[in-house]
This record gives structure tokens, sequence and C-alpha cells, in this order.
């Protein structure tokens, strides 16, 4: 695993630091934090889930700008405030990239968080925040060939309570729960309805069924994260000749699918075969399922070239 820890000393963000190309300053696994750190105790942390491909000649990273922008929004929902510029941001992932020269796909994970602010709730935009990327190897986070889940006994918040599209570190001990409840229930993955008994999406990712080869997906409305690749999907169909349609889910529907699979950074598109006792479709992956994650590699891995726009160059 590599980290690099972003440093800013104009605005304090850390002493003695010293200083590096780009403001980037490479640590070990074994770089420490106060235990009076903030985000440790009421989990004050933003966060974002980046992938980087390599498919033999060239490492690309898909969709950096708009997770970047996810990352910086996600904060203002709570006043913590990202001490970097978007740019500055986007550098520092595609440094890392190449100080490390990585020819593997990979998962970057930048936060930033919180840090010595003692127990006050009251965290405003002058609070201290650091800044940190990481990246490691990584592969499928599921079987691609299909999945087991259960509809979860926790509901998924929703924003009266709590802002629904904030990547924030407290807001998913929701997502933590309905994975325990389901591994316990010896199922792959759980699926969490809203507070109106409708489908919402997973602990770490969008849903979306298919039903007459076409494509549905819960509105945002349902607490549902505005999710990058469920986005892609929606934008890529079109190209495909896949028909969409965004509205609510009921379970039963979902259930009576004739297709289901997940979308996220991690999963990329994860086929759903049985939920609980409900074998989906004829228990296998869905030919509409097989299209779009055909089409997802293929824009990816840069072989499709009317996609190229989505990818980021590292080398």
């Amino acid at each position: 695993m590599t980290i690099l820890q972003l440093t800013k000393v104009d605005v304090g963000m850390l002493e003695d630091v010293g200083t590096s190309a780009n403001n980037i300053l490479q640590l070990d696994s074994n770089a420490k934090i106060p235990v009076t750190t903030h985000a440790i105790h009421y989990g004050t942390s933003i966060f974002e889930g980046i992938r980087a491909y390599w498919n033999g000649e060239e490492l690309n990273i898909f969709r950096l700008d708009e997770h970047i922008r996810r990352f910086r929004n996600s904060g203002k929902f709570y006043d913590i405030t990202l001490r970097f510029s978007n740019k500055e941001i986007k550098d520092a992932v595609i440094n890392l990239c190449k100080k490390n020269k990585i020819k593997t796909s990979c998962y970057i994970r930048p936060f930033y968080f919180v840090g010595q602010y003692g127990i006050n709730l009251h965290v405003t935009k002058k609070a201290p925040t650091h800044a940190v990327i990481f990246c490691f190897p990584f592969g499928d986070l599921f079987n691609k060939n299909g999945i087991t889940a259960c509809i979860s006994k926790w509901k998924k918040f929703n924003d009266s309570s709590t802002p629904t599209q904030a990547k924030m570190g407290g807001n998913y001990l929701n997502s933590i729960l309905a994975t325990q409840d389901a591994k316990k229930r010896k199922f792959d993955e759980a699926i969490l309805l809203d507070k109106n008994n409708k489908v919402s999406e997973a602990p770490g990712e969008n849903i979306f069924i298919v039903k007459n080869n076409t494509l549905i997906t819960p509105p945002l409305s349902s607490s549902a994260l505005d999710g990058i690749t469920r986005k892609s999907i929606l934008e890529f169909a079109k190209i495909i000749k896949i028909k969409t349609k965004i509205r609510e889910i009921s379970k039963d529907e979902l259930k009576k699918a004739d297709e289901v699979f997940l979308t996220g950074t991690a999963a990329e598109i994860t086929p759903v075969i049985k939920i609980e006792t409900k074998k989906i479709g004829e228990g296998k992956v869905g030919n509409v399922t097989k299209q779009v994650m055909e089409t997802y590699t293929q824009i990816v891995m840069n072989n499709n070239k009317k996609f190229s726009k989505w990818l980021t160059n590292v080398y």
C-alpha cells in the first residue's frame, strides 16, 4: 500500500512536515495520528473511492474529475473544509500513481478529516483538516458470476436525519450494520429499503433491476447515493440502445425482476442471482447485465473511444 499525505504549510494543516514536489509527502503504512483526532471519535471524515485501470499499455483513471467534485461537495454538507484546489487533488492522485510506477489496476482512496478539535461538536469551516491519498492493487470485489443478497433488517437513513449525498465516514455505520446482518445470515450482500419500504441501494452500491429488457434504478429520493458508476450506466445505456427508467422499486418487484445487478466503483457491475430464497431469472448472469458489464469493461480499458473523455491518462 502506498500513502501520500498532502501538505500545505501556509494553511497550517501540518507542522514540521517539510515540503516536496507538488505539495506531496510520501508516508509509509505506519503513519500516525493523535488519539485526540476528532474524526476518530465522531466520524468527521470525507472520502472517495476511485479506480485506475491498467490495460497492458496505459494506466487510466476512471471519471477522476467527477470523483473530485463529489469529494469536495461531500464536505460542504458538514462545513468540513478541503484546503486544496480540485487541480491540486487531481495532480496528487496522478502523481501518486506515477511516483510508484503503477502498472496494475488499483483502487485509490483520497480522504480528509477533522484533526485535533477536542470534543467540540460545533465543527466549523475553521476546524483543522488533513488530507491523505492512498492506493493499492485491486481486482474484483465480488464474484462476477453472481452473488446472493438479502433484504436488510436495517433501513437506509434519509435526508431528514443525515445528508444522503455525503460520502462521510460516520454515515457508513449504516452500511456496516447492513453488511454485518447479511454476513451473519450467510448472504454475500445486503439490500436496504428506504423509509417508505421501497428499494434504496446496497451498503456500498447502487442497484438496478431489468424488466422486459429495460434498466430500472431507484430515484435519489430513495436515499440512494448519486453514484458515478450508476450515472455512467444511465448515460452509456442510450448508446447501446437499452431503455432506462428511474422510479421507485418495491421489494416484491425486486424479487420478481428478470435480472438484478449492483453498481459501484469497487463493485463495478456485480450480478445478483439470488435474493434470499428467490432465484433471480434463471439464476445466472442475464443477457442485459452481460451487455452492461462488457460495455463498462470496454470503456474503463479504453477500448471504446466514444467514452475516452471519461478517462484521465496517467501514462
